[in-house]
């Protein structure tokens, strides 16, 4: 990781997050360097979906490069879940599955608008990602696979519910 200048932070502690717009920015700034890889999930789904996209990376501005990538199911779920298979359960079974087969399309970049605030850029790249690759589009993170859903979230979707009925 030395070697390819990657960026390592703690997602909690607020003064590595600054260090990462600090850096990002000035990457961004260089036009010799390439194009910054970022995972805007911060974690991986089952590959049926987009989860929500964390803003961080949409607020330093530059040019957005999106990609969708999907894992084709045929030959080997490339998804783990960590609720149901250790991890030496999930490493047995991709290295002894027929091939991890996987699509990736790279999409026209995109630019955040004068308008648009970082949530809403970050919406509009997703819903771009999630279209190239036939998945749905999802409002949360990655933390409901291992945290309960909130009361609020739970209310939310309920009152939603109701004014349909």
């Amino acid at each position: 990781m030395q070697t390819s200048q990657h960026v390592l932070f703690e997602r909690s502690e607020m003064k590595d997050r600054h260090l990462v717009r600090k850096k990002i920015r000035e990457h961004i700034a260089d036009k010799d360097k390439l194009p910054i890889l970022i995972f805007p999930e911060g974690t991986c789904i089952n590959n049926t979906s987009v989860m929500m996209f964390k803003k961080g990376s949409f607020e330093v501005g530059g040019t957005i490069y999106p990609v969708a990538i999907k894992y084709d199911p045929r030959f080997a779920d490339a998804f783990w879940n960590s609720t149901k298979y250790s991890m030496m359960t999930y490493i047995f079974n991709l290295m002894t599955s027929w091939a991890i087969v996987c699509n990736v399309w790279y999409l026209p970049p995109m630019v955040k608008e004068e308008e648009e605030d970082a949530v809403h850029f970050a919406n509009r790249v997703k819903a771009v990602i999630a279209a190239r690759g036939g998945m749905s589009v999802l409002p949360w993170d990655g933390g409901l696979k291992r945290k309960k859903v909130k009361e609020s979230f739970k209310e939310e979707q309920q009152k939603k519910y109701s004014q349909i009925l």
